[in-house]
């Protein structure tokens, strides 16, 4: 009936999560209010890091890509289940500083990184900057000289995959903005660069193909790519790769269609074929990075409005309008996200209606979900918006200056704000007259 594993229908037919109900929620804490099972994050996190354990011999890391979702409190949620970070920003890695996380477990991303970013990861002992182009590997190693260190670092490779994916998302292919090719030669020549310099050391691999993929088949083909590259590595320029990081992007399912694959079976196929390159290659197995976030953060998280007016446009189409919109949720204007949604205090109800759920935001394109299957929604109803648990929170803004939400954890017996909700003052706290 639900697309997570953590929602059910309780005694009063009202909607809950991880066992709270939904419309007892809404009523203690407002709405629009985001809510994360920490119960089921934290089992998403085990099942990830039971897989490397069970096919790699406990050879390799989970890095939790923070840009999911990124919190203090997911954080140190993390650093609890043993899992290391992948962070995209200053301000991610910033997160990680003030939470005490092992910064030797910190990888750090990005396309365009500054100098004060660069300057921040050397400075507090990033295990392992993920260069992205040229220009980034000699800022890179002058800072590291400066700093008297040598930084351990690995380039993000395009193996060339086609992903299945929708194109915003698709970062594999050769036009990407994202990492150096290895179909015209540039992967092979920064590579080069890298190990003639002094303050740098290479020994890693990294490739990303996408998000939301439901075929196994793109990353084994992407994963025997990268074994093939470390073996060209190997014997061109006696390069010796330790560290293979295969990215994420494992799908979810945000709607009954979707039909993702087992993240554990994502991680049993690809195994085989590192195992079996590492082989063919001469080479020892790597140390196996992966980097999911939306699969464990998103399925732990719904969000919950407060349905408004109700507007039925004869022959037409039917508007439930919400008191959130694109400032808590810009996915649906961005690339056509899928949702699904339920009438939480009706949540047992058939879904006998069709609606478009529209935000309160002043864009014609501020929806969450066109032509929804719900039940009959009425103003004062509360409406949830299920696996909202990435990318929700990390993409809200204050369009319209419109406070961002509160976002609530529960686990057990205890539910307790984690993000406060936004007020007019924390949205003019920088502005100066």
């Amino acid at each position: 009936m639900f697309v997570s594993e953590n929602l059910t229908v309780n005694e009063n037919n009202h909607l809950a999560i991880g066992g709270f109900d939904t419309v007892e929620l809404a009523k203690e804490f407002g709405t629009p209010l985001y809510v994360l099972d920490e119960d089921l994050f934290r089992k998403n996190c085990r099942v990830y890091k039971n897989a490397i354990d069970q096919y790699y011999d406990g050879n390799g890391l989970v890095l939790y890509a923070n840009k999911s979702l990124c919190t203090l409190h997911t954080f140190n949620i993390i650093k609890q289940e043993g899992l290391g970070a992948d962070v995209v920003s200053g301000g991610e890695l910033y997160t990680a500083i003030k939470t005490g996380f092992p910064m030797d477990k910190v990888y750090f991303h990005g396309n365009n990184k500054t100098d004060d970013e660069l300057e921040m990861a050397v400075s507090n002992g990033v295990g392992h900057i993920i260069v992205d182009n040229m220009y980034e590997l000699e800022r890179l190693n002058e800072i590291a000289k400066k700093h008297g260190i040598i930084q351990n670092i690995m380039f993000r490779i395009k193996p060339g995959v086609d992903a299945h994916t929708h194109d915003f998302i698709q970062t594999g292919q050769i036009d990407s903005k994202f990492g150096v090719a290895l179909e015209n030669g540039e992967a092979f020549e920064i590579y080069e660069a890298a190990h003639k310099m002094s303050n740098v050391n290479p020994d890693g691999l990294h490739c990303h193909i996408g998000s939301q993929i439901f075929d196994v088949d793109p990353f084994c083909k992407a994963a025997e790519i990268m074994m093939d590259f470390a073996g060209e590595l190997k014997n061109k320029l006696g390069l010796c790769i330790k560290n293979l990081n295969l990215g994420g992007g494992f799908g979810i399912r945000y709607v009954e269609s979707d039909d993702p694959v087992p993240y554990d079976e994502y991680i049993k196929h690809v195994s085989q074929v590192v195992k079996a390159s590492a082989q063919k290659h001469g080479l020892d197995v790597p140390f196996i990075l992966m980097e999911p976030g939306r699969s464990i953060s998103a399925p732990a998280g719904i969000t919950l409005y407060t349905v408004g007016a109700v507007k039925d446009i004869k022959n037409v189409r039917k508007y439930v309008s919400i008191d959130g919109g694109i400032s808590d949720n810009p996915r649906y204007i961005m690339y056509e996200a899928e949702y699904t949604a339920v009438i939480a205090n009706k949540a047992g109800d058939a879904k006998t209606d069709v609606a478009t759920i529209a935000g309160k935001c002043c864009e014609s394109g501020d929806l969450i979900i066109e032509n929804a299957p719900i039940q009959p929604a009425e103003p004062g109803d509360i409406l949830a918006v299920l696996a909202t648990g990435a990318y929700n929170y990390s993409m809200s803004s204050n369009y319209n200056r419109i406070p961002r939400p509160a976002m609530v954890a529960v686990s057990g017996c205890n539910a307790k704000v984690i993000v406060k909700r936004e007020t007019y003052d924390d949205i003019l706290k920088n502005d100066i007259l």
